[in-house]
Formats: structure tokens, sequence, C-alpha cells
């Protein structure tokens, strides 16, 4: 499709979706109120499909086009869903669940160095104060990740945090679990500036760690509150394998058994 191999699909999405928002009125008349999620829906999945056909152009073209694209999608989507809830409720709250790569405001990291933009910053962007960014760490514990995209699910301990990360800042509280306004951080400017900061997702590979899990950011400009939690456990997969059950080995393995 890049190479325009593919014939794009684009104008017929967009013919859809415009013939779905001038149906819109008639639809709702027709077959009553009740039915505006309906539209609602079909609206929205057919602006997925038209953002999707650009994404993977993209994605063969430059990494940081194609990222944009898809946290713009998803911005885009979450003013949609606050203007339509809006018709029905004087004050709408919507919760926002995501890894701290899309809600953390780019701009407080190594990303937004890099022209990467995310949810997090186009929401303070678009709503100011009304915007609260939630962030989660932790020290150690164990996760479920993959070691490659797309390969079998696992249960991975989690290295300790490295001594010059925010995760150790925070560990060293010694509180098991806690929340923290970064807004208070002002009051003790050695929680102020840049860290590494410990980014684990769908992926985690502790052996290259550093590499491919750390980055530089600014903890209290990206954030407004930070849950932390020191000891983690891995979320349980509804369907359990031989590989997750076992786990990792002993970092001390062989020796440690």
């Amino acid at each position: 499709m890049a190479s325009g191999a593919a014939d794009p699909c684009e104008d017929a999405v967009i013919s859809q979706l415009l013939e779905l928002r001038r149906q819109s009125e008639n639809y709702r008349f027709a077959r009553g109120i009740a039915n505006e999620d309906e539209q609602f829906y079909a609206e929205q999945n057919a602006q997925l499909v038209h953002d999707a056909e650009q994404y993977y152009r993209l994605m063969y073209r430059a990494n940081v086009s194609s990222w944009n694209l898809r946290d713009s999608h998803m911005a885009n989507t979450l003013d949609h869903l606050i203007e339509y809830l809006g018709h029905r409720s004087a004050t709408t709250k919507v919760v926002v669940w995501a890894h701290n790569s899309h809600v953390g405001d780019a701009r407080a990291t190594s990303m937004g160095v890099r022209g990467e933009l995310n949810i997090g910053q186009l929401a303070r962007e678009r709503y100011g104060d009304q915007a609260l960014l939630v962030g989660f760490s932790t020290h150690t514990g164990y996760v479920t990740a993959a070691s490659d995209w797309g390969g079998p699910t696992e249960r991975k301990r989690v290295r300790s945090a490295r001594p010059d990360s925010h995760e150790a800042m925070l560990h060293a509280a010694g509180i098991p679990q806690f929340w923290v306004s970064t807004h208070d951080f002002a009051v003790d400017e050695e929680l102020l500036g840049t860290r590494l900061e410990r980014a684990i997702g769908v992926i985690y590979r502790p052996e290259t760690e550093l590499q491919s899990h750390y980055f530089d950011a600014d903890l209290a400009q990206q954030f407004d509150i930070v849950i932390h939690l020191d000891h983690t456990r891995a979320l349980e997969p509804l369907e359990l394998t031989p590989l997750w059950d076992a786990g990792e080995p002993s970092e001390t393995y062989p020796t440690g058994l």
C-alpha cells in the first residue's frame, strides 16, 4: 500500500462517513432518540477505517508520523465522545485508561524531543486544567508481557529500578503503595528535573532494559498525579499457559535452585 501498489480506500471511506452524517438526523427521527448510540458508533467506526488506512501507509514511511496519527485519532475520538455525551448531561467526565507513554504529557519526555505527541499532551492543550493526567510506577515485582510482538504471554520478573530513575526515588519513600501530586514536588528541589523513567507495556525485555525501556522524563511536568506500587503482581491471564505458569527462572539460576 505504501508504494501505491494497492488502490487507497480513503475516498470510499470518506464518502461513507459523509453519508452517515448526512443521514444522521433522518435516522434519529425515523427510529427514535434511543438509536443515537448506534449512529454514533457507526460514525466512529467509519472514522476509524479512514484513519487506519492512513496509519498503515505511514507505518512504512515514518515512525513518528504513524505514532502521531494514532494518538491524534485517539484524542479526536475522545473529543467526539465528550461532545456526544455533552448533549445528554451538563457535566461530562471521561476516564481514559492507557499506557503511561500515551497519557503522560509527551512534551515532558524524550518523546517530545523526537517530535512525538500523545493523548496526554493533546488533552492538556485542548482542555487545560480540566485534564488530569495520572501515571503509574513500580520498583519491582512481576509483570505479564511478551518478549516480542505477537509472542507468547510470559510472567516476567521486573528488575529493581535503576538508582538514577524516578521509580527509585519513589521507592526511597519506603511506603508500599501511595499516590502523590506532582505539583507538590515544587517544595523539594531534589524531586524536580529530568530522570530516567521506565516504560513496561506489551513487551518487556529485562535483558536490555536500559536501552529498550528507559527514557528521559520530567515527572512533575509529565503527570499531575503518580500512583506508586512498590511491588507489583503480574496480571493473570484468563487462560494460563505452561510458559506463564512456570515464570522466569531465578536471577541466581542455577545456583538458586
